[in-house]
């Protein structure tokens, strides 16, 4: 099969948001995606860009993403963070899942990060197996916490 793993633009957003839909349904959070592709477009395209994506495209379709950004731990210094890696149920096992990280990985290395993170749930051993082949960590005994937004107006109010 042949595909292009390339930098993503603007105009790959609409397709970019499909792809981050599908990933819900599939984490068994269909209603969650609440980001736009204006968001999208704005966040990732602006002055000072949030993150940065990776695009795997297959006959002028976007089929997969990776999206990232920086982050920075009090341990290590410069880390990179690897938000979401998506690839669409129908390219799965085609290679774009490896060519996307392997370009995560790449980045990283060229900004000088000490560690690129990211989550995987507990439940989805496939993942978990690619990136333990991949020579990733899988930190079992860590939780990921969030507060959302509701959470955070509620947190300032009692202040």
């Amino acid at each position: 099969m042949k595909f292009t793993i390339r930098p993503a633009t603007k105009n790959d957003m609409p397709q970019a948001l499909n792809l981050i839909k599908e990933l819900a349904i599939f984490e068994k959070e269909p209603e969650a995606v609440e980001v736009t592709i204006t968001d999208l477009q704005n966040d990732g395209f602006s002055k000072n860009p949030a993150f940065y994506c990776f695009v795997a495209e297959v006959n002028s379709k976007i089929e997969g993403i990776a999206l990232i950004y920086n982050r920075y731990s009090t341990w290590k210094g410069k880390i990179l963070h690897l938000e979401d890696l998506i690839v669409s149920q129908a390219m799965r096992g085609h290679g774009l899942g490896t060519a996307l990280l392997n370009e995560v990985i790449k980045y990283g290395h060229k900004l000088g990060v000490k560690r690129i993170n990211w989550e995987v749930l507990d439940w989805n051993e496939p993942a978990i197996a690619f990136y333990e082949k991949k020579g990733a960590h899988v930190m079992r005994d860590w939780n990921v916490v969030q507060i959302n937004e509701d959470g955070i107006k509620n947190y300032i109010a009692q202040l």
